[in-house]
């Protein structure tokens, strides 16, 4: 194990056991359990942009996938909640195979084609002939398998998968080669990199943790929407959560969702219009004077990042 490894992992060890502790501190465990959620998709976000730069406006599709495949399980299959867990992200990665032609897109292209095909998966769970299979547009009741200290727990378990994977790319041979893929990929595919086989990998696995934290949701809710689970908030929170902090680091999300979720439930939900503004211009200063979020200004005062 590298030194930078092993460092990042004394990092990330304490911030998990900091998030399975907070229940005890603070009772709002429907809130924390959104810290996680957000996290974890901006992860995801970070995998896909931050090591490739496809920007996935339909990222909330794999998380919809997620939570509709578990439900399915449990449903009709009557699997137990860790083995649905496992159906929903089969789910989002059997989504995302589906959708790997769309690689060949780039930019602006790619990510209106993304968005188009969350909206087209959307449209069919919540199309009232599959009622049968999905419940339609009239929600999903799992009331029987409610557990939500138990699916908090799997659900940090998640997010730390989510962190180690981020952290396993920016210190390994793989992650490198998706960096060089990212910079210029004519260059990377010369220098013997399988370009087309990186990138579908990193789709993947951000689909995976997508599904992962998808199917961890629905078994947390118990009782969801269409509308709730392929809502474009998830897409773009988390989009956002991951450029605010800094991508290509496992630190940034962290700083993006602490610093933005934690202002949107300090002054969003009394004062909406007023966190609209603040919101507005904190965007409007990264972008200004910190292109490569809070993470580069970090670097700056020599602060180690991960």
């Amino acid at each position: 194990m590298s030194k930078a490894l092993r460092h990042s992992l004394q990092v990330l060890i304490p911030l998990v056991g900091a998030a399975a502790l907070l229940p005890y501190v603070y009772h709002n465990q429907l809130l924390l359990f959104n810290f996680i959620v957000f996290l974890t998709l901006a992860q995801g976000v970070n995998i896909i942009y931050g090591f490739t730069g496809y920007l996935p406006f339909g990222y909330v599709g794999f998380f919809g996938a997620g939570a509709y495949g578990f439900a399915i399980a449990v449903m009709h299959l009557h699997a137990p909640p860790l083995v649905a867990m496992v159906a929903g992200a089969s789910a989002s990665v059997l989504f995302g195979l589906v959708l790997t032609p769309m690689l060949r897109l780039s930019g602006p292209y790619f990510a209106i084609a993304n968005l188009a095909a969350a909206l087209a998966i959307s449209e069919i769970v919540s199309n009232p002939a599959l009622e049968s299979i999905t419940k339609g547009p009239y929600g999903v009741s799992l009331s029987g398998i409610f557990q939500p200290a138990f699916s908090y727990a799997v659900a940090i378990v998640v997010m730390a998968f989510s962190m180690g994977c981020v952290l396993y790319l920016r210190h390994s041979r793989f992650g490198l080669a998706l960096q060089a893929i990212k910079d210029d990929p004519i260059s990377a595919a010369m220098a013997g990199i399988n370009v087309v086989r990186a990138r579908i990998v990193a789709w993947l696995l951000s689909a995976l943790i997508a599904g992962l934290i998808g199917a961890n949701f629905a078994w947390f809710v118990s009782v969801f929407y269409p509308d709730n689970v392929f809502s474009p908030d998830f897409s773009i929170f988390a989009i956002v959560f991951a450029l605010f902090g800094g991508v290509a680091t496992a630190t940034g999300p962290i700083l993006g969702v602490v610093l933005l979720y934690g202002l949107y439930n300090v002054i969003g939900i009394s004062t909406p219009q007023y966190f609209q503004l603040i919101y507005g211009l904190l965007i409007m200063a990264l972008v200004l004077f910190l292109p490569n979020g809070l993470t580069s200004l970090l670097r700056r005062w020599g602060i180690h990042v991960i």
